[in-house]
């Protein structure tokens, strides 16, 4: 199957089909969504805050702070789906317009999300939006769930969102919380930690713009083209200066590690994967969404972090 372009200009949604979604919504039609949902049971008289994050990375993590009073479904859930250009389902729009809570990336990354609140309105919504969040605009890097003080934003917003949308339940929503961030997301933030602590400013090379938050929450130096970076990320041809620019970088061994984004390769890309490997150069590879699709947020970044460690003690030596 070809690897989905990962750009930040989403493929444009028809009005025709936001109507279909709208219009299935009003009808109550038996259609199905596509994405699974993440759940567990409530106790007896206690409220279940119904969530639909369109993202799986940002469901993980608000399924975790949940708890069992919250069910949460994630509409981009396949790994080779590109949030960018995915058009949505009449069962889509259904979950949307029956969700007390919305989570949306933002950032010129998923903005049929925004049609889809719009065609299916509902007065007791409540919606984040990552990137008004973080204060980001469109034409700002979109990744921001590889920047770990972005996910921490988020962790805080969510749990202050569900103590607003359920306030009985409030000391339980910070109980998640704190479990949340001293346990579960330890190791994570450990690791984050560690590979800044041991190589922060090392020069690294990447395949494409997921890589750049990422590279600034570690400390590391991302010396490729942002420019490069950025067409790869839209689906765009790099420029041959780019292209000779990296060559160089790879030959003169000028980057320590390369970070490839496994999801989005092409012809160009393949080609400094091996090329990097060809000089000795350790590679390491990430996904933009959860992979496997199933695990949890601190499990996938954990793996990837270990990667880049790794990778980082073979070329540096420590």
């Amino acid at each position: 199957m070809p690897h989905a372009r990962s750009g930040v200009g989403p493929r444009r949604i028809t009005a025709a089909a936001l109507g279909v979604v709208a219009v299935a919504v009003l009808a109550g039609t038996s259609a199905c969504s596509t994405a699974p949902k993440t759940s567990t049971s409530a106790g007896e008289g206690s409220k279940t805050i119904q969530v639909v994050a369109a993202e799986n990375f940002w469901g993980s993590i608000a399924t975790q702070l949940g708890g069992s009073h919250v069910k949460v479904q994630s509409i981009i859930t396949n790994p080779n789906t590109d949030p960018h250009s995915y058009e949505p389902t009449t069962g889509d729009g259904r979950a949307v317009a029956s969700a007390d809570y919305v989570i949306t990336n933002g950032i010129g990354y998923d903005a049929w999300s925004d049609k889809l609140l719009a065609a299916n309105p509902s007065s007791g919504r409540t919606a984040l939006k990552v990137g008004d969040l973080l204060g980001k605009k469109a034409g700002d890097n979109p990744h921001q769930w590889y920047s770990a003080d972005s996910v921490h934003q988020v962790i805080d917003r969510i749990t202050a969102d569900y103590k607003k949308i359920d306030p009985a339940d409030a000391a339980y929503f910070d109980a998640q919380k704190q479990t949340f961030l001293t346990q579960t997301l330890a190791p994570y933030d450990q690791l984050e930690n560690a590979v800044k602590a041991t190589y922060a400013g090392t020069p690294i090379g990447a395949s494409e713009s997921i890589v750049t938050p990422l590279a600034e929450s570690l400390g590391l130096k991302l010396i490729t083209p942002e420019s490069f970076l950025d067409a790869m990320s839209e689906g765009n041809d790099p420029t041959a200066a780019d292209k000779a620019t990296i060559d160089k970088q790879i030959s003169g061994k000028q980057i320590k590690i390369y970070v490839f984004n496994t999801q989005n390769s092409d012809p160009d890309v393949m080609a400094q994967v091996n090329a990097a490997k060809a000089q000795g150069i350790p590679v390491a590879q990430v996904t933009e969404t959860l992979a496997p699709a199933g695990t949890a947020f601190q499990d996938w970044q954990v793996q990837e972090l270990q990667g880049i460690e790794d990778a980082l003690k073979q070329a540096v030596g420590k």
